[in-house]
């Protein structure tokens, strides 16, 4: 086989690279501590066997260049995540997670197809890197970008296509690590793979950002409501892989590059230790934050935006959607610094500062180094400032005030009930299908 038919099939860029190195390095930490959590399982073999060709078919996704091979592999993929979620058959709750997620899965299958039907016929192109050279119009090119948006909201569990992962609870704890860590990304991964097309279609972009930002804040609103640590983590998820669509609508595609890659390092981390959470000791992080305490922490997060800026090599301010992520590294220096400087909080600045400004600047220099990774493929165009970029920056910062301060007019009083229908009816939203749930112990099948 000569090196231009291979490269039709099989093409290794700096996304790929990247995406191999995070999958082998899940792959190999979830395998060792599977190792153990399955130990006495009768069907340890079985479920190793599946983990061992989930990794190597990622790893053929990930490389794929002819979109039948991209199709085959994305398929096979979530095959077999749907096969070590129902781990237990005879579990009834474990078998209605693994087929919700099928019909799912099956669902953005499809949308793909289509949307490679039509990439194909607009372009007469069957490769990724032909269809992203190509450029040509054609009236299939809006359903196209259309359908592979939906696909990959199917796959990374934005809103409204969430309920399958927050119903994916009853998975062994390894498999829930590898599908948030790794599989859970693949929408962003999609995105950024067809990232120059997307990046000629504006009003695509503005509906991404949309549909991340009402995912991302549903999301970390419905993670807070949570007991249970699962359904909180499956929640977070929700927000994060939300956020990450966001920056990809800000045309900011490496940046969600590196967010998919630090969600993932984090959250197979958080899925792994949960084991632990039993025992885990909630900080009280004493809202509302006094005045000085509020003043002092956003002199730190404008520091850590800063310094975000500087590592990533972007204008702290600018007029364009770059301003977006400087907004959010403000936010979350602030967020940062304000537990360590609750109390004594003219002492503590002093630590809070370069500490909020080591974190931006880790984060930013993180961009920096996957963007000049990415950078041949052309996939980083901040686009121009939109009013609905503007509002999105401002329902951000409304939302996180709100959690800061919302408690503290109603301290000591009845709740209205406006307020608690809300609240019951957010509850309510966030759980998962009732048939996912085992509501008895007498019910769980270990055999």
């Amino acid at each position: 086989m000569n090196k231009e038919l291979m490269e039709q099939w099989i093409r290794v860029d700096g996304l790929s690279w990247i995406m191999m190195g995070l999958v082998g390095f899940i792959g190999i930490v979830v395998a060792s501590f599977a190792s153990r959590y399955q130990r006495g399982d009768r069907r340890q073999g079985m479920f190793f066997m599946q983990l061992g060709v989930l990794v190597a078919s990622l790893m053929v996704l990930v490389t794929a260049n002819h979109l039948l091979l991209f199709l085959a592999a994305w398929a096979v993929s979530n095959t077999l995540l749907v096969f070590l979620m129902v781990h237990k058959p005879g579990w009834s709750a474990a078998k209605a997670s693994g087929l919700l997620a099928g019909r799912n899965f099956l669902v953005g299958f499809i949308l793909i197809s289509g949307a490679f039907g039509l990439l194909t016929a607009a372009t007469g192109e069957v490769t990724v890197s032909g269809v992203v050279s190509s450029g040509a119009a054609s009236p299939y090119w809006t359903p196209a970008l259309v359908l592979l948006l939906a696909g990959a909201m199917t796959q990374s569990a934005i809103w409204p296509f969430h309920r399958w992962l927050t119903s994916s609870l009853n998975s062994p704890t390894p498999v829930s690590a590898i599908m948030h860590a790794g599989l859970v990304n693949g929408g962003g991964f999609l995105l950024a793979r067809f990232a120059p097309v997307f990046l000629s279609a504006p009003g695509i972009l503005h509906a991404m950002f949309i549909l991340g930002l009402v995912t991302a804040l549903v999301g970390t609103l419905w993670k807070l409501m949570q007991s249970d640590v699962k359904r909180m983590l499956a929640c977070s998820t929700m927000g994060q892989m939300g956020f990450m669509v966001v920056q990809c609508g800000l045309g900011l595609f490496p940046a969600a590059v590196a967010h998919l890659c630090w969600h993932g390092l984090f959250k197979a981390y958080l899925f792994l230790a949960s084991g632990g959470a039993a025992q885990e000791k909630r900080l009280d992080l004493g809202y509302p934050p006094s005045p000085l305490t509020l003043i002092l922490s956003l002199i730190c997060g404008a520091a850590a935006s800063a310094a975000f800026a500087f590592g990533s090599h972007k204008p702290w301010m600018a007029a364009d959607t770059t301003s977006v992520l400087v907004v959010v590294a403000w936010l979350g220096g602030t967020q940062f610094a304000m537990p360590i400087l609750r109390s004594r909080a003219f002492t503590r600045v002093f630590i809070a500062l370069p500490l909020t400004a080591l974190m931006g600047l880790a984060y930013g220099a993180s961009v920096h180094l996957i963007e000049s990774v990415l950078a041949p493929m052309g996939i980083s165009t901040a686009q121009p400032l939109h009013a609905i970029h503007i509002a999105g920056m401002a329902l951000l910062a409304m939302a996180w005030f709100s959690i800061l301060f919302a408690r503290s007019p109603f301290r000591g009083t009845r709740l209205p009930d406006w307020v608690l229908n809300l609240y019951v009816g957010a509850l309510n939203a966030s759980q998962p299908h009732p048939r996912t749930v085992t509501s008895h112990r007498n019910h769980y099948r270990f055999s």
